[in-house]
């Protein structure tokens, strides 16, 4: 494929987040933060209004938006920014934007930004990537 200025892609990564997933993700990366999984420490303790999403579990939806468009094996580079938390129930949409494309022999190097937001617009992450395609 090939990138152009300008460009954008955009992905609903989840619709309706559930607790479930909040605790599937907990476990598949081990961190069992009870802000994330225990309603009662999060609301007690945490002063929140609920339990919340993990950043990193924001980080990874993106990112499949990512990798989904540029190439997992293509990826050179990838950052990003927690700006807002993330609920159950909220639904999140990326927008991908190509801002920077550079010959590289047989090759793009390929730069982007991604907006991440919630059902209101809200931010919730952003993120930088590279790759090489």
């Amino acid at each position: 494929m090939t990138f152009q200025v300008g460009q954008t892609f955009t992905e609903v990564l989840v619709e309706d987040l559930k607790r479930t997933q909040i605790v599937q993700y907990a476990g598949a990366s081990g961190d069992f933060n009870a802000l994330h999984t225990d309603e009662v420490y999060a609301t007690q303790i945490g002063g929140f209004p609920t339990v919340f999403g993990h950043g990193m579990l924001t980080m990874a939806m993106t990112g499949r938006l990512i990798t989904d468009t540029l190439g997992i094996a293509n990826l050179t580079r990838f950052s990003g920014r927690f700006t807002a938390q993330v609920w159950p129930g909220d639904t999140l949409t990326a927008k991908l934007s190509v801002v920077s494309v550079q010959p590289e022999g047989t090759k793009q190097q390929v730069d982007v930004t991604v907006r991440t937001v919630n059902q209101q617009g809200a931010e919730v992450f952003t993120a930088t990537a590279s790759a090489q395609v």
